[in-house]
């Protein structure tokens, strides 16, 4: 009987923690990364990753994304957003905290957003 209190008090924890160590990116990614598959290597790796989100082309030839989730994850989807897919050549990455009303833009967990 003690052993599963214990287990229910652990992922209660486990939860909570998971919880509070959430945080919002916003990035904004230079240099070729339109018309190279940006957009759906950016997607996948937020998928992958469990991340809510989006993702979207601008007008100026960068390309935004907003990721949501665990910190250690964000940061991972971020890593990758600096290297991109094979045919893309980033130049800069710049990133600030992001807010639920950048994330608000998305629907569902991850959306590819229209050009703005």
């Amino acid at each position: 009987m003690v052993g599963i209190a214990l287990d229910r008090r652990a992922r209660h924890r486990r939860g909570r923690r998971g919880v509070s160590d959430r945080v919002i990116r916003h990035i904004v990614v230079r240099g070729r990364v339109q018309g190279v598959g940006y957009r759906a290597f950016v997607e996948d790796e937020a998928r992958q990753r469990c991340l809510q989100g989006w993702v979207r082309n601008r007008r100026d030839g960068s390309v935004e994304a907003v990721f949501a989730g665990p910190a250690a994850e964000v940061d991972a989807a971020i890593d990758a957003c600096r290297r991109g897919p094979l045919s893309a050549r980033v130049s800069a990455l710049d990133q600030r905290e992001g807010t639920e009303v950048d994330l608000s833009e998305r629907s569902g967990n991850f959306s590819v957003l229209p050009t703005v």
